[in-house]
């Protein structure tokens, strides 16, 4: 395929969580990219494989209302369209709510539903332009049920879930999907910060909670989310699934 007909997919964060592992499944399948700050060594990965890679830096932080546009501009101009994008933002706070503050809620706000609103702000109008594209954001699995540990993000999260869907009903007509994939439970840094999963105790601890008994990995995780990205299916918008083992 040339590289003109490829379709064209962006990630908005390559350099963490499931990022690098996106682009890679997006470069498998034959998709040029455009990156927000990806490492050297991944854009080598990817290029090897054929595809072409645009790299943006300074966009990971989606609350910053001029962060998507950047990203989408770029892509445009570089590619000409947007197949396929997917975000992930936030991070977490587990704060139980008595011990809480409210700048720990507006901290939630800001980076788990004011970011993806910048987002879909910025993606949605250019597929609805072009009539087709694939949306995905990615929130939590909190949002889709009650969680002690972090009531703040469960609840945040379950608004960018409701937002998710009420996007994806008002432009399906026009042959834009968008969906959400909620995680909870996998094996990177961050959560592992939170948790206090990096005492090995402590992991036992979470893994026994987990339908599965186990930790989820990036790969795994980016593999499943091509369903609604690569072009593939479709025929599904609106919809949150959880990927968490079977604990939503």
């Amino acid at each position: 395929m040339g590289s003109s007909a490829r379709r064209v997919a962006l990630v908005n964060e390559a350099g963490g969580y499931v990022g690098p592992a996106l682009a890679r499944e997006f470069a498998a399948r034959g998709h040029n990219l455009v990156l927000g700050n990806p490492s050297k060594e991944l854009v080598q990965e990817l290029t090897s494989l054929g595809v072409e890679v645009e790299s943006v830096d300074g966009v990971s932080n989606l609350a910053r209302p001029e962060a998507g546009p950047t990203l989408i501009a770029t892509a445009l101009e570089r590619f000409g369209h947007i197949d396929a994008a997917v975000a992930f933002t936030g991070a977490i706070i587990p704060v139980k709510f008595l011990d809480s503050t409210l700048e720990d809620l507006q901290k939630l706000v800001r980076g788990c539903l004011e970011a993806p609103y910048n987002f879909l702000k910025a993606v949605v109008p250019p597929m609805v332009e072009q009539e087709g594209g694939q949306i995905v954001v990615i929130t939590s699995a909190t949002g889709a049920r009650p969680t002690k540990e972090a009531p703040l993000y469960s609840t945040v999260r379950a608004g960018a879930n409701m937002l998710v869907k009420n996007v994806a009903g008002e432009v399906a007509s026009k042959g834009v999907q968008v969906n959400a994939l909620g995680t909870n439970f996998m094996d990177f840094p961050e959560f592992h910060a939170a948790a206090g999963s990096h005492d090995p105790k402590i992991r036992a601890l979470i893994e026994a909670a987990v339908p599965m008994k186990r930790m989820g990995t990036m790969e795994e995780f980016a593999a499943f989310a091509m369903a609604f990205l690569d072009g593939t299916s479709g025929f599904t918008t609106g919809q949150f699934v959880g990927y968490s083992g079977g604990w939503a």
